[in-house]
């Protein structure tokens, strides 16, 4: 079987904020991918899971309940909280082009956020089913 094609960028807003080190992470998962699903349709889904973590002001300014809303929205599974040194940890899990939309959204988080940094780090997807704030 061939290599599936990476998702496409066809939605609102091209990804472009992504940061090289994410994108590149998420593109190799994408053509590597070992973990997915065919849908009715005949095309292959890539589940994809990131353990994210966001410094800056993201306390206190409603990031993680944004954050859940976010995730609603475009299908994704995880879940978010409150780490003590100020940051916010996150998993985002779901198929590769929806996460990857979550991922641009946590670079710059909710209207009262100033987001500093985004780190991520690949893990294997868990088959979560839905997002919780912890």
């Amino acid at each position: 079987m061939a290599s599936p094609p990476p998702p496409s960028s066809s939605g609102p807003r091209a990804l472009s904020s992504l940061r090289p080190e994410c994108q590149k992470d998420l593109d190799a998962n994408v053509r590597h991918a070992r973990h997915g699903r065919d849908n009715p349709h005949g095309t292959f889904l890539i589940m994809v899971r990131y353990r994210v973590l966001i410094s800056g002001r993201v306390q206190g300014v409603f990031f993680r309940d944004a954050c859940r809303r976010k995730a609603e929205e475009y299908g994704v599974a995880g879940w978010v909280r409150n780490l003590p040194d100020g940051r916010v940890e996150a998993v985002f899990e779901g198929l590769a082009g929806d996460v990857r939309r979550l991922l641009e959204w946590a670079h710059h988080g909710p209207r009262l956020a100033d987001v500093h940094d985004v780190a991520t780090e690949l893990e294997p997807p868990e088959g979560l089913d839905a997002f919780r704030v912890r």
